[in-house]
């Protein structure tokens, strides 16, 4: 662990996470004792007997952001469509780099690279077979580009150099490609210095669904990721899942008891080169990168490296409140957590 997050988790042990971003972004300043710290230990091994979550009644304001992680959470965009002469599916989608800035934890501010004005990038959704266009419209500072994981032709594959190669700020282009293989993907921009390009932002999930649906289920996508606040490629200060550090601790994922919930889970983290996945009280069937109909396994931890992504498939046979985090410690108590909500 580089030295900038050992000062953060000392921060964060002292003043709680907001606190300690504001430390590893621009400097120590004082704080309320962080969430959870009512009866907690004095010596501190991380704010209290619920971890160093944010400070009570320190919340982000998601209108200012411009998106909202439980929306997102169950936000599948499938574009415009229209048939065409063979009777092929054709779906189109206009997407926008920008610059913005965001509010990720509270009082911290991060320069993001965003597509359509979100981190994590809009969730695309199609059937194999489709015929896709993304017209990408750069309007970032900084030149990018989009690369779709799939199958498809070498000049639509989104790197510098090949096809139309890198668009420049101010440019756009027209990516055009079969919908193969049916599974869970990602999209992520693929210009150098790459790391970065993808951590500030520029990353979102890519749905190709099966010939035949898979069986009715709740829905939601779960994109893993970090924050790397110091900007010195040296590990992230602050984990989340869809945007915001510990969001589903403060707005837990409602589900009903008994439904079949489906998670399209990717791992869009940048400078850790493992991300995992965890839920209280219950277990799941994990089907690897979605491409096969019949689970891998069936357990309540899996582990993703960096592109990775799965789909699990649970239901909860109690009510109550379970809650789901990375398996890795450091991650969890840096954001990485949050909370199932059962009801009947």
């Amino acid at each position: 662990m580089g030295e900038s997050r050992r000062q953060f988790l000392l921060g964060s042990a002292l003043l709680g996470t907001a606190g300690a971003a504001a430390l590893g972004a621009r400097g120590a300043s004082a704080a309320p004792p962080p969430f959870g710290a009512e009866g907690a230990h004095s010596g501190g091994h991380g704010g209290g007997v619920s971890g160093p979550t944010f400070r009570r009644g320190a919340v982000i304001d998601h209108d200012v952001n411009g998106f909202n992680p439980t929306e997102l959470l169950r936000d599948f965009d499938y574009g415009r469509t229209s048939l065409m002469p063979d009777g092929r599916v054709l779906r189109e989608w206009d997407i926008a780099a920008a610059d913005l800035d965001l509010e990720i934890a509270p009082g911290v501010r991060y320069p993001a690279w965003t597509f359509n004005g979100r981190v994590p990038g809009p969730t695309l959704r199609c059937r194999d077979g489709d015929l896709l266009r993304v017209t990408f419209i750069n309007s970032s500072a900084h030149p990018h580009t989009m690369h779709f994981h799939g199958i498809h032709r070498a000049e639509m594959d989104g790197v510098p150099d090949i096809g139309p190669g890198v668009i420049p700020s101010g440019s756009s282009f027209t990516y055009e490609f079969d919908a193969q293989p049916f599974g869970l993907h990602l999209y992520h921009c693929h210009v150098g210095p790459l790391a970065e390009h993808i951590a500030r932002g520029l990353y979102g999930t890519f749905i190709v669904d099966p010939p035949q649906p898979r069986p009715p289920a709740d829905e939601m996508v779960m994109v893993m990721h970090g924050y790397n606040t110091t900007f010195d490629g040296e590990g992230n200060q602050l984990y989340a899942v869809n945007g915001i550090p510990f969001h589903y601790m403060h707005e837990p994922v409602r589900v009903r008891r008994g439904e079949l919930v489906r998670i399209y889970l990717v791992n869009a983290l940048e400078y850790d080169p493992i991300n995992t996945f965890h839920v209280h009280g219950n277990f799941f069937d994990y089907y690897p990168t979605g491409t096969r109909l019949q689970p891998s396994e069936y357990t309540d931890t899996i582990m993703q490296a960096q592109g990775q992504r799965g789909i699990c498939e649970l239901r909860f046979p109690y009510t109550g409140r379970f809650m789901f985090h990375a398996h890795k410690t450091e991650f969890a108590e840096l954001g990485w957590m949050g909370f199932f909500e059962v009801t009947d």
